[in-house]
This record gives C-alpha cells, sequence and structure tokens, in this order.
C-alpha cells in the first residue's frame, strides 16, 4: 500500500512538472517575435523571441499600440508579430511596451 501511495505521487509529481510551461528571463531591452499564448483574465502573453519564451503580465504602465495609435488587449492573438520592450525586474519582466507589428 505505501508503494502504491509513493508511485501516484510520484506521478502527481511529474505530470505537473511537465505541463509547467519553461520561460526565460532576459536583459531589458527591445525584442521582435511572435506570440504564443495570450491569457485574457491574467493580461498576459508568451512571447517566443530570439529561441527565448518570454512571460509578460501587463501593467497599469504598459504601453499598447498597433499602427503608432493605441490599442486594445483584445487586439493581441496567438501567432501576431509584436516588438516589445522589456525591464528586467529580478527574475521577472515587466513589458513597458508591446507595439503590434502584424
Amino acid at each position: 500500500m505505501k508503494t502504491i501511495k509513493l508511485l501516484t505521487i510520484a506521478s502527481v509529481l511529474f505530470f505537473f512538472t511537465a505541463c509547467e510551461s519553461k520561460t526565460d528571463v532576459v536583459e531589458s531591452g527591445s525584442y521582435t517575435g511572435k506570440i504564443d499564448k495570450v491569457e485574457a483574465d491574467n493580461r498576459e502573453i508568451y512571447v517566443i523571441a530570439d529561441g527565448k519564451k518570454l512571460e509578460l503580465y501587463f501593467t497599469d504602465s504598459t504601453k499598447l499600440t498597433k499602427n503608432g495609435a493605441e490599442a486594445q488587449f483584445s487586439e493581441l492573438a496567438k501567432d501576431k508579430t509584436v516588438e516589445v520592450e522589456v525591464k528586467k525586474v529580478g527574475k521577472r519582466l515587466d513589458p513597458v511596451s508591446v507595439n503590434i507589428i502584424e
């Protein structure tokens, strides 16, 4: 019985570890890439740029633009090309600006 419990716990831990999406922390700067995922409820996007996966949580000060004009978060979608300016804060990336290039 003890072996079954240990195997069950090990399986659950493996499942959650395998499902976890690895993201990268890069230096502050500008990056161009494609949106991999949009989580509207969390105001969060994942961008693949320079072979790295960037996890970006929008803040109240994040500037979102398209063609030089202010854009809405709802315009962000998977596979759209964006240019992001990020500020590295510890192990977190804060998006300063996101420009939808398409």
